[in-house]
């Protein structure tokens, strides 16, 4: 992994998301304080609200917390499958990092999901269509990057399944066919396609018998270290955290609650409600 200061990957600002409506108070009547990302005022729920972050590359970046905390919505942000209510995000790679690429067109965000970014998201149905194959998903993926060649793409398909260890003669085969572990292999194939610097993993093991779940995050261990790709890792679970992630940010109520190295906020948060994640591990 190489930081600096000047050497971000992703820098995101004030990030929010806002469901319903809102006004200038609404931000400031929710979040840990008040145990709460319902405003009282007039019931909208702010998912996630003032999200500051840059990402490095090479880094993998967990963010932590409860079910409804925020942490999958900013990944779906950063990823446009949601629109932000506020905030910036500029991508090094693209334009210079000179635009918030939350306010490009959709056909500008497309270019960026199919050339820059890849997501493995918890469940496989939003990540593949399970109409193509396993190399069609793969091929999409590429096609959509301009990529129009069948050779290539085919042969780049059974590079990517192989490698996952998906076996390659199950290329033509439909994704409803595979088990659930082979399915997240398959989508973790189709995202990492194009190279992109950075990547999206959304829960990917919940759901997952737990010798699968091990499996999974070996393989996304030995790929991130291969490719070195940068990574957000999205899980309730700190043991995924703690194998995946150099720096972690803990979220309660829409809020970043405390962030820091992964062994750090493991053996000495500092945040209670921190404190109770990591004893719940123990």
């Amino acid at each position: 992994m190489i930081r600096n200061d000047d050497n971000w990957l992703l820098r995101v600002r004030n990030l929010t998301k806002i469901y319903g409506a809102y006004n200038e108070q609404t931000v400031a009547r929710t979040g840990p304080e008040f145990n709460s990302n319902i405003c009282p005022d007039n019931g909208s729920i702010v998912a996630c609200a003032d999200i500051n972050f840059d990402l490095y590359p090479g880094e993998v970046l967990g963010i932590v917390g409860e079910s409804g905390s925020g942490k999958s919505t900013i990944v779906k942000l950063l990823y446009f499958d949601l629109e932000k209510t506020n905030g910036e995000a500029f991508l090094k790679p693209y334009e210079n990092d000179t635009l918030n690429i939350l306010d490009e067109s959709n056909q500008k965000k497309k270019f960026i999901r199919n050339n820059l970014m890849g997501m493995v998201y918890q469940n496989p149905r939003d990540g593949l269509n399970f109409n193509f194959s396993s190399g069609g998903n793969i091929g999409e993926k590429l096609i959509m990057s301009g990529n129009m060649h069948v050779g290539n793409i085919r042969n780049r398909a059974t590079e990517l399944l192989s490698k996952t260890e998906v076996p390659v003669q199950r290329l033509d085969d439909l994704p409803a066919f595979f088990s659930g572990g082979m399915q997240q292999r398959v989508q973790i194939s189709k995202a990492i396609a194009n190279n992109p610097p950075l990547l999206f993993l959304d829960e990917v093991t919940t759901g997952l018998d737990v010798s699968v779940q091990a499996k999974v995050l070996d393989l996304i261990r030995e790929m991130q270290q291969e490719l070195g790709i940068a990574m957000i890792v999205v899980s309730h679970d700190l043991s995924v955290i703690r194998m995946l992630t150099d720096r972690t940010m803990v979220m309660k109520n829409g809020r970043i609650v405390e962030s820091g190295l992964t062994d750090q906020i493991l053996q000495d948060p500092q945040h209670e409600y921190a404190q109770l994640l990591v004893s719940s591990l123990l």
